[in-house]
């Protein structure tokens, strides 16, 4: 995304725990736009979030457009996943998005405009199995940031939430077991999913043209219509595809 965006001569702050890839994503950027910064911290030091947050502002004083874009997932039955994995997972992929919305939301709200996109899942439209903590953080999402839609309509500013299917990329890997440890394969729904560039021009062209939410994928996509008009045929393949 952070590529995508450089190639429209977009002025980018990217962000991640590793400096180091940060530094290889900003050189590649720095191919098609002239400013591209890099602020390193992990989104769950909710403090150092606080901080960068006030920095940037500082230097910058407006964010056009907000992306948020962390997150971990889950590979484990609700009753064996431990408690502290649950909250690991909350506050990655819930609490991080509030407060480093609400750290940017005061200077939208000065200039009247602004844009905040939310990476979620198909996730946040139905639970699946292994999914507790992952599928609660991401309904979570849809809550909160459906709400902030209404409460800054009058102060132009726009939400789209995201809700990608199977994309490739490493998250499978990262996924969290029942005792918080790495999953570290690559789930094959994952690895015959679209690529991270094609997911991330289809996220472009959403905010683009302010869309509220929208869904990125293969035929996993149709589950989110089975479970809104045909959940008795949602459940039964849901059933049938439980993973092991």
């Amino acid at each position: 995304m952070a590529v995508a965006f450089a190639k429209r001569q977009a002025r980018l702050i990217i962000s991640a725990r590793r400096e180091e890839e940060l530094i290889r994503v900003q050189k590649e950027c720095l191919k098609y736009t002239v400013d591209c910064e890099v602020a390193p911290f992990d989104l769950t030091d909710f403090e150092k979030l606080n901080e960068t947050s006030t920095r940037i502002l500082q230097k910058y004083n407006a964010i056009d457009i907000l992306v948020n874009n962390g997150g971990v997932s889950q590979r484990s039955e609700a009753i064996e996943a431990s408690f502290a994995v649950d909250r690991r997972i909350m506050d990655l992929n819930y609490f991080s998005y509030v407060a480093l919305t609400k750290n940017i939301l005061p200077s939208m709200m000065m200039n009247q405009k602004g844009h905040i996109v939310v990476i979620s899942s198909v996730s946040g439209k139905f639970g699946f199995p292994l999914r507790s903590a992952y599928a609660a953080s991401k309904h979570a999402l849809h809550g909160f940031f459906d709400t902030l839609r209404f409460e800054m309509h009058e102060h132009n500013i726009w939400v789209t939430i995201v809700c990608p299917g199977r994309i490739k990329t490493n998250i499978s890997y990262h996924a969290l077991d029942k005792d918080g440890k790495p999953h570290g394969k690559m789930d094959e729904g994952q690895e015959n999913g679209i690529t991270a560039e094609a997911c991330a021009e289809k996220i472009l062209n959403a905010i683009s043209k302010n869309k509220k939410e929208i869904y990125i994928g293969g035929k996993e996509i149709l589950m989110v219509y089975f479970k809104r008009f045909f959940p008795g045929l949602f459940n039964y393949l849901v059933l049938k595809v439980r993973p092991t």
